[in-house]
């Protein structure tokens, strides 16, 4: 289901794949995450997507104009894994909330994998 919005000149529609794609680039931003993971359940491979694919790597659903979304994240070799993913949540949650005007249920993070950054 999209996200749909009446006002008093009409409606507005967000579809999940705008939702996906902001989401992702405010997750990239955060201190300790290397990027989304795309998970190949065939294989049970890993690999890390590129800055144009990043919506692959998240999952959104919308019901009732309340936002839920799952993070497949790559996170840098050292950082406290629970401090990257509490930062990652709140800033989420703060900039898609202001940029949809919707509410922000959940957010859920998997840690796909581990990357040492040179």
């Amino acid at each position: 289901m999209k996200g749909r919005m009446d006002n008093a000149f009409g409606t507005i529609v967000i579809d999940n794949s705008v939702i996906a794609k902001y989401a992702g680039s405010v997750a990239v931003e955060c201190f300790g995450i290397v990027g989304m993971a795309s998970v190949n359940m065939k294989d049970g491979i890993v690999s890390l997507l590129k800055r144009d694919h990043l919506e692959k790597g998240i999952n959104v659903q919308v019901a009732e104009n309340r936002i839920s979304i799952d993070f497949h994240v790559i996170v840098s070799y050292g950082v406290s894994i629970a401090t990257v993913c509490s930062n990652l949540m709140e800033s989420v949650k703060y900039r898609v909330e202001a940029f949809t005007g919707m509410s922000v249920e959940t957010i859920n993070v998997f840690v796909e994998g581990v990357r040492v950054i040179d």
